[in-house]
């Protein structure tokens, strides 16, 4: 399967590179030259030549594609929609309305190409040239998924500071024209204005290549909608990692214009939903979390979009090995006598299809095992996804299209962080299940492929392996494959949540030895007690890390004021003080920490720390390492946002500093102890305040779906 299968650390010391020159992949390794495109974009030449210069509308037109289609050609155009097409004046002598607007959108298009000769020329438009300022660009993605990329001077008016005004006067500050040169080159690519082709065959791209955007179809909100797909994404790349040649990434763009399935929407994404996937993308993956990644963000300041006010557009550019959805699946085998849609309708299913996508990527056993894994991660870190659609849960168990998300302020295990989840489907405690709906919506959707496998001896199937076969026989087969597999997935799903829950919990303890009972002794009996007393979720878990169990032997008074100082500090979690019973609370935590002292005594002298030479630092150091310090939480993300939107110039060094804080979550920020404030430099003061909980009105607040 096309999955992320490791991190990659090697230290790559090759030359760095503009991004139209990294390397492109074999064939083997490009969706592209293995999945079908739709007819009528059915390559790179036709693409560039034929559709982009005469009938570049079939890329904005919202459309059923053909059933056998995986995916559709298109170039990236951040434009406002509905297009503002200036009438033709007088002396233009238009006749044809729609050669006129074929035209319009033809000039608009990024088609012109560079004189640099490389595999993948640069192309852009003549008439389209907005401004384009990129106000983030994420270090640690470089490092892990695009160590060759040559970002130029970037990061030079790119800061990190929560206190902009500290910050030394770089901006001006001059660099090699060659510096400026590259990243110029990455801010048009980043931002839409620059389309990376090559139409026609050549050594390094034996098919050609261009941008294109997936067809996928999907459940939302548990009913079938039918035809959805990239409404506004779209790949413009893909690179191996020169560590692993067999390790690809692609690199897409997010909100970069209209698409063949976009529907009724413009293809754009406004600033304040960009900086939200931006930063959380890479605050998962620093947690440990599975995820796409975040590259940057290009804003776009002469775009406005429409949504329940006016606001600026912005371009995200995510990158992973792959962005196949369980959705892709349903797009070419779809439930059978499924009628009602919330999109436009649905392709007849196209069974070839199906077998191509399948052998392309998926392992059902595999994806189940993966988001198994990753849904569990989310349950010990707090982490509400939002909206679980089947579109929007990737084969490769990595969190995806980040919406309405939120980390758990205040535990409470039925939170529903999505205002427009009515009915809490997509709530906190539903979310395993919402995996598990998923993982059988997939099953569903290769079951007749199992079914006829299993059919014939478990071989595999050839090409034409359903043409003249009747509906009555694919029933059967569904039934079959449904019936073969259904019980081992679950299983599957079942076993490595239970298995991945436990050990983050044990992690986030600092507990390294297995014991079935701690589920429910240890860790359950905790949350019951943080949603009994209104107690912050991950500022409990970060106060835990400085227990020992030598606080409750209680043999002199300053033991006694220790342990009574502990307890205080984990009430002081609650943000209604007022409404807690000290007295009751301060009982309930005694039990529980006499309890979680005699299981880490457990361990004291057991084989699991016995490398270590202080047990009780050991453990401190391996809890803070678990816990964070510094969570990415609703309030943080709302004053980031704007302050972007008010001085993209300064704030920009404030997202700088929150995406450095959100990679590096365990780190003693602001000073972490007794210090007080006076003591404190002005940054260091403002790193405390994002590191709390925050204001009282902003818990548990919940976002919309509008992005």
């Amino acid at each position: 399967m096309r999955a992320p299968a490791r991190a990659l650390s090697k230290t790559v010391t090759m030359a760095k590179m503009p991004i139209s020159k990294l390397p492109l992949p074999p064939s083997s390794h490009i969706l592209t030259h293995n999945l079908t495109p739709d007819p009528r974009t059915p390559e790179p030449a036709t693409f560039l030549h034929d559709v982009i210069s005469k009938s570049p509308s079939i890329q904005r037109r919202a459309r059923l594609v053909s059933p056998e289609a995986h995916f559709s050609y298109v170039n990236p155009m951040p434009l406002e929609f509905p297009y503002e097409v200036s009438p033709p004046g007088p002396q233009e002598g238009v006749y044809d309305k729609g050669e006129y607007i074929e035209k319009w959108l033809s000039d608009r298009e990024a088609k012109v190409p560079s004189d640099d000769k490389v595999p993948l020329r640069g192309h852009v438009s003549v008439a389209r040239n907005q401004k384009r300022q990129l106000i983030a660009l994420s270090e640690t993605c470089i490092n892990d998924c695009l160590p060759l990329l040559d970002f130029g001077d970037a990061f030079d008016d790119l800061q990190p500071a929560l206190v902009p005004s500290t910050l030394n006067n770089v901006e001006g500050t001059s660099s090699s024209a060659e510096a400026q040169r590259a990243r110029q080159g990455l801010v048009d690519v980043l931002g839409g204005h620059v389309s990376l082709m090559s139409p026609d065959p050549s050594d390094t791209c034996s098919n050609g290549f261009a941008p294109w955007s997936l067809r996928y179809s999907g459940h939302q909100f548990g009913s079938w909608a039918g035809q959805l797909g990239d409404g506004r994404a779209i790949t413009i790349l893909v690179t191996p990692h020169p560590a692993d040649p067999d390790t690809t990434y692609e690199v897409q763009l997010k909100g970069a214009g209209r698409t063949p399935f976009s529907r009724m929407a413009d293809g754009l994404a406004v600033l304040r939903s960009s900086i939200r996937e931006y930063l959380c993308s890479e605050a998962m993956h620093a947690l440990g979390i599975p995820t796409t990644r975040s590259l940057a963000l290009v804003y776009l300041p002469e775009v406005s979009v429409v949504r329940e006010r006016l606001e600026k557009a912005c371009v995200t550019t995510r990158v992973a090995e792959t962005f196949i959805r369980i959705g892709n699946f349903e797009a070419v085998s779809p439930p059978s006598g499924s009628m009602f849609f919330f999109g436009g309708g649905q392709q007849a299913a196209n069974y070839e299809a199906l077998r191509i996508l399948g052998e392309w990527t998926a392992l059902i056993f595999e994806v189940a095992r993966r988001n198994a894994k990753m849904v569990a991660a989310w349950q010990a870190y707090g982490f509400m996804h939002g909206v679980i659609n089947t579109d929007n849960v990737s084969i490769a168990g990595l969190t995806i299209d980040y919406g309405p998300y939120a980390f758990m302020d205040v535990f409470d295990h039925q939170h529903i962080c999505n205002h427009s989840d009515q009915e809490g489907r997509y709530a906190y405690n539903q979310q395993p299940d919402m995996i598990r709906y998923a993982c059988h919506s997939l099953l569903n959707s290769l079951a007749p492929l199992i079914g006829a496998e299993v059919a014939q001896g478990n071989k595999a199937v050839q090409k034409g392996w359903a043409d003249d076969v009747s509906s009555e026989t694919i029933s059967e087969w569904r039934a079959s494959g449904i019936e073969v597999a259904k019980s081992e997935m679950q299983q599957i799903i079942e076993s490595t949540y239970s298995v991945e829950y436990a050990n983050a919990f044990r992690r986030r303890l600092a507990l390294r030895r297995v014991n079935p009972s701690d589920t429910t002794t240890i860790v359950q009996a905790l949350l019951e007690i943080m949603e009994n007393q209104g107690l912050d979720f991950h500022g409990t878990f970060r106060k835990l890390a400085f227990f020992r169990p030598d606080m409750l032997k209680g043999d002199d008074t300053d033991d006694t004021t220790i342990l009574e100082a502990f307890i205080a500090g984990l009430l002081s979690g609650t943000p209604v003080p007022e409404r807690l019973a000290t007295g009751k609370a301060t009982e309930e935590w005694l039990r529980w920490l006499n309890q979680y002292a005699t299981r880490i005594e457990s361990e004291r002298t057991g084989p699991e720390w016995a490398s270590e030479a202080d047990f009780d630092e050991a453990r401190k150091h391996a809890a803070l390492a678990a816990n964070p310090r510094f969570v990415l939480r609703q309030w943080v993300l709302e004053e980031v946002i704007k302050k972007v939107e008010a001085d993209p110039d300064n704030a920009k060094h404030v997202l700088a500093k929150v995406m450095k804080m959100a990679c590096a979550p365990f780190e003693p920020w602001g000073r972490e102890g007794d210090a007080p404030d006076d003591e404190l430099s002005e940054e260091e003061r403002e790193e405390r305040r994002y590191c709390g909980l925050g204001p009282r009105g902003m818990l548990g607040f919940q976002c919309s779906c509008s992005s």
